[in-house]
């Protein structure tokens, strides 16, 4: 062949060699842990939460139960504080009527009035008609 014709001829790429397959992975035997890790910690721990969850609400309602006591007793005073502000002021408004102020002076031994009169106190004379009380 000539120079021309090994131009022309096709040019193969040279083989390579056949690669080797990786070995696969040796096993080995893993020895357990010492200690094996137990859950008992953690058991107990989520124990000790709910055991103190469950006496902070206990105590969280006895002490709402208390003060609802309080709170009731304070209403139950005041409502009977209140009747009986309400029973003084109708003694004082029964004692104070004009029938009884009458009654009052006369058992005192006061006698009504028969005429009225005045005093101006800038110059100290008398207008209306004053009259001494006769029994």
């Amino acid at each position: 062949m000539s120079a021309v014709a090994a131009a022309r001829a096709p040019q193969r790429a040279p083989r390579q060699a056949p690669r080797p397959t990786p070995a696969p992975p040796r096993l080995r035997l893993v020895r357990p842990p010492a200690q094996a890790r137990t859950r008992v910690p953690f058991v107990l721990t989520c124990m000790a939460v709910l055991g103190i969850a469950l006496v902070s609400a206990l105590l969280l309602n006895t002490s709402m139960a208390q003060v609802s006591f309080a709170s009731s007793a304070q209403r139950t005073t005041l409502s009977r504080l209140q009747q009986d502000a309400k029973d003084l002021q109708a003694k004082i408004d029964a004692t104070s009527s004009p029938e009884q102020l009458a009654t009052a002076a006369r058992a005192l031994g006061m006698v009504p009035a028969s005429g009225t009169g005045w005093v101006r106190l800038a110059d100290g004379t008398v207008t209306g008609a004053p009259a001494p009380a006769t029994k």
